[in-house]
């Protein structure tokens, strides 16, 4: 099948199939005598994988990990929870970064009066932050 094919099948662009082989995340294509990629069912089941880990918001790096690991009939489950469970401290520390990020805005908006006054609590504590930024690195605000 081509590379259009593939991607419907697959439930990705094809772009990204590129962007796959070029990573190395998907072995390159066989060529057609006119150059065309070809693509079989074994190849789709591996961008299926892709897609799904990438959903779960698995890296680049973790998906090639999970590649192999799910290609290799000698694997350990321990070695495939391990990548699960790095994966999931990752995605509860960007949770937590997020919250803080929330809490602020919050805050920055409840100080905000949000009406036709030019001041504005938001861009005077954006302004501040830069201020004490540059100040901890010793550059001039």
């Amino acid at each position: 099948m081509n590379i259009g094919e593939a991607a419907q099948r697959a439930g990705v662009s094809a772009k990204m199939i590129r962007h796959y082989e070029q990573t190395g995340l998907l072995k390159p294509a066989a060529r057609s005598a006119a150059g065309y990629r070809q693509y079989n069912s074994e190849n789709v089941e591996v961008l299926r994988f892709i897609r799904q880990a990438r959903v779960l918001g698995f890296s680049i790096r973790q998906i090639d990990d999970l590649l192999r690991l799910w290609q290799d009939p000698l694997r350990s489950s321990r070695a495939v929870k391990q990548v699960a469970q790095q994966h999931l401290l990752e995605v509860e520390n960007k949770m937590r970064e997020l919250a803080a990020m929330k809490a602020t805005l919050e805050r920055m908006i409840a100080a905000c009066p949000g009406n036709e006054d030019p001041d504005c609590a938001i861009l005077e504590q954006l302004s501040a932050s830069e201020q004490q930024a540059a100040k901890k690195d010793g550059r001039e605000p």
